[in-house]
């Protein structure tokens, strides 16, 4: 795997790659990117050029060729050490070659070697690949173009590999000295109108290229930095729709092949009988497992470098959480750095005490832990026994990146069926790879917070999504045409979510005279009750459609036996490895088994003594650690912080501080280096303020501070009181509801959960005077918020 330093090397040696084209074409879900990258190559002798860069965690590469002069090869898919033979082969007789393969540990991030470019000679290669674009909270789709290397910490013990056999290293530079170039545009369309097209980047205007706007293009501005990643979100209206697209299969392949057969992606959508939606569930055993790197001291905003960082964002989102956690329910937090720690030795009911006890804990949180191994934290958790009725729900945030990622993903799955698993990436460089697949594992879902985002919205939207009642005897059952027959290349769907997409890939074989129409049913049941929603779909095959649809199909059915492969410990039983090179080699897509392999065959004399190596930079972020007062004890940290550098097992260096040696993993997290911190300050935001004060009944008490958030002072609120039978925990409950929905209804998300407690308090206390209330509330306040809007 890459032992990324995070420093710029010392011999400065030059990058022999001069620029990047990305171009992307968007199909309603899907994309198609296709990234031309220009080389050349200014020493006086042939070099070997490697490159190690990120993509999506879900994509399926598709498509690579090299062009070098006006001779251009298109490159194979092998099995993986045949590709690596042939291309040592090559470069010894004096051939060009070009060798790309995935990550032995991690599907997103994949080496080029560029072999034996002559003096003075350019290359130019050519990397296509096919994604899916993640559902946002907000309901637009995300295409995300990873700028930044970020170091992936390998955990202790561990042999480091590397992505090409042992050698491929990468040295990631601040984003301002990377001496490439960068550019970008985007084409989309859809059967659907456009709304809007949004970066975290700057755009030129955006074009639309017809008149009902289901066609346009949108262009990165001019003189983009490498200073964060390419996000790209688009807007559909009316995008909640289940649909199916069927592609054609490819003219000369065999009928019967999955590249030969038509390939129909299914957007499914359910929608949940409202009965059963009525009311969240009220029980459940809810983990929060939080990255303390010492990552976690940067800037949410990176590429301001200044803000709340993310630790900050991550205390603040715990207590939007567990102020919004149901009464009944049970609850615990991890930290996670080199090593873990627990607040509670177990889980505990949730109570005033127990919520006092870990916000007390969650205050002193820090970007302290050192590096970033999740694994060991994982599997302290699942090792621990479910609680009787009440389902387990893990909330994972990181950072980071691990060289481990399989091996993370895999536990998840053998432990899907105790728990659902939401996970959270924070800022750029985030690994979707490991994000994404622990939610999809985990039968929950992912979120990525990157640059200006609030973590709060769209943490809460996946609190919403774990309180829904797990559906469960999931089946989908297809209704075709006599003398058309389905496989599915999808694994079985586990995990349901109001509103949210399921993606569902199937093979279709044979040919039908008569109907032309095919029908998918998908029954499930929920709280009980069971359900069904059905999808009627057109047959035909829709046109210029490029295969896509096969080769994310086929990349999903990849993915799904390898993770079969490895289940059985890289045994083989069943001959799955072997399937995986057939479907592989077949579809021309990616494995963890196969590369790309490219020789140009021209009349090269052998190389004399050894190519020249030069590992490409990948950009990173400029990053400052500020290392808080260094508690007794930190010294002998540092010192071994220093030896794993040294040996290539630090990879983050903002980590070196504080990475201490002793075993914390029984310990809470008052630990020596907590007490020698300032305490935390006081949140400033007044909605926070406010939400921190709230009891865990769901009330509020009268008292100096709520007056201060409400900007009124303690006579007054006390005094204007409707009536002397009113309890004045009633009446200060009251003065909080009205204060969020007359100032705070835009950040309606992050506060109705635990609105909805409240409100459920206040019923529970059959409440007089409710009108009076209301009205004396909002003329205090200078609100006019209607008491049904309160849902009383």
């Amino acid at each position: 795997m890459v032992n990324c330093c995070g420093l710029l090397s010392a011999k400065k040696e030059p990058v022999p790659l001069k620029g990047i084209g990305v171009e992307v074409d968007v199909k309603d879900h899907v994309a198609t990117v296709t990234s031309t990258l220009q080389y050349e190559n200014k020493e006086e002798s042939p070099i070997e050029a490697v490159f190690v860069f990120p993509l999506p965690g879900d994509a399926a590469i598709c498509h690579f060729s090299a062009k070098i002069g006006q001779a251009e090869v298109v490159a194979k898919v092998q099995e993986k050490q045949k590709a690596r033979e042939e291309y040592d082969d090559a470069l010894s007789s004096g051939q060009q070659a070009f060798l790309l393969e995935e990550s032995e540990q991690s599907p997103d991030i994949f080496s080029l070697s560029v072999g034996s470019l002559p003096p003075g000679e350019s290359a130019s290669i050519r990397l296509q690949y096919v994604t899916e674009l993640a559902v946002q909270a907000d309901e637009g789709l995300r295409f995300c173009l990873p700028a930044v290397l970020n170091p992936r910490y390998q955990p202790q013990g561990s042999e480091g590999g590397s992505v090409s056999g042992g050698s491929a290293q990468v040295t990631s530079v601040p984003a301002c000295l990377v001496s490439y170039s960068l550019t970008f545009s985007a084409r989309v369309s859809a059967p659907r109108p456009i709304a809007k097209v949004e970066s975290n980047c700057s755009l030129d205007p955006i074009q639309y290229l017809n008149a009902e706007q289901t066609q346009a293009t949108v262009s990165l501005a001019a003189g983009h930095k490498f200073d964060r990643d390419v996000e790209i979100f688009v807007y559909y209206k009316d995008s909640h729709q289940p649909a199916a697209t069927v592609e054609a299969g490819q003219s000369s392949a065999k009928p019967g092949s999955l590249m030969g057969d038509p390939v129909v992606m299914l957007s499914l959508y359910p929608e949940f009988p409202k009965a059963a939606m009525s009311s969240h569930i009220s029980c459940g055993e809810f983990i929060f497992l939080m990255d303390r790197s010492g990552s976690m001291g940067c800037a949410m905003d990176s590429s301001r470098g200044q803000g709340q960082t993310r630790i900050d964002s991550a205390r603040d989102t715990l207590l939007l959480l567990l102020k919004s956690l149901p009464v009944g329910c049970y609850f615990n937090i991890y930290g996670f750095g080199s090593n873990y720690n627990h607040i509670f030795p177990k889980s505990v009911e949730y109570s005033q005490k127990s919520i006092d006890d870990a916000l007390k804990e969650v205050e002193k949180m820090d970007a302290d832990m050192g590096g970033t191994e999740i694994l060991q934290p994982l599997k302290h958790i699942f090792s621990q026994p479910g609680l009787p009725s009440q389902p387990r729900q893990l909330f994972i945030f990181t950072d980071g990146e691990v060289q481990n990622t399989k091996n993370v993903l895999d536990l998840v799955k053998r432990n899907s069926g105790s728990h659902r698993c939401f996970s959270f990436g924070i800022g750029e460089g985030a690994s979707s790879a490991l994000i994404t697949g622990m939610a999809k594992e985990g039968g929950g879902h992912s979120q990525f917070i990157t640059g200006t985002d609030r973590m709060q919205p769209k943490v809460m939207q996946s609190l919403g999504f774990s309180l829904q009642p797990a559906v469960v005897d999931i089946s989908v059952t297809w209704d075709l045409p006599k003398g058309v027959s389905v496989t599915t290349l999808s694994p079985p769907i586990t995990t349901l979510f109001q509103g949210q997409r399921s993606l569902v890939y199937a093979q279709l074989t044979g040919e039908s005279s008569a109907s032309t129409e095919g029908c998918v049913t998908v029954k499930y049941s929920l709280a009980g009750q069971p359900s069904m929603n059905q999808l009627h779909f057109s047959l035909k095959p829709t046109e210029d459609t490029g295969l896509t649809l096969h080769r994310l199909g086929a990349w999903t059915l990849i993915r799904s036996l390898e993770m079969e492969e490895r289940e059985h410990g890289g045994q083989n039983n069943g001959g799955v490895k072997e399937k995986i090179m057939e479907v592989s080699i077949q579809s021309g897509v990616s494995s963890a088994f196969t590369a790309f392999i490219a020789v140009s065959k021209s009349n090269g004399e052998a190389v004399q003594g050894p190519l020249l190596r030069r590992n490409i930079p990948a950009p990173r972020m400029y990053r400052m650690f500020f290392s808080p007062p260094r508690p007794p004890g930190a010294m002998l940290g540092l010192k071994s912080s220093m030896h794993s550098l040294e040996n290539g097992t630090c990879s983050d260096i903002g980590n070196l501080y504080m990475m201490g040696s002793c075993d914390m993993r029984s310990r809470k997290f008052s630990s020596s280096s907590d007490q020698s911190r300032k305490p935390t300050q006081q949140h400033k935001d007044p909605m926070l303020q406010l939400i921190s004060l709230q009891k865990a009944s769901g009330s509020w008490i009268i008292g100096p501070t709520l007056a201060t958030v409400l900007g009124k002072t303690t006579e007054e609120v006390t005094n204007t009181k409707p009536a002397s039978k009113v309890d004045q925990e009633v009446w200060a409950t009251f003065l909080a509801l009205i204060w969020l929905h007359g100032f705070k209804m835009e950040a309606e998300v992050e506060w109705k959960l635990l609105v909805m407690k409240a409100v459920s308090w206040l019923q529970a206390q059959k409440a007089p005077c409710l009108t009076e209330c209301v009205e004396a509330a909002n003329a205090l306040l200078g609100c006019e918020v209607q008491k049904d809007v309160l849902g009383l």
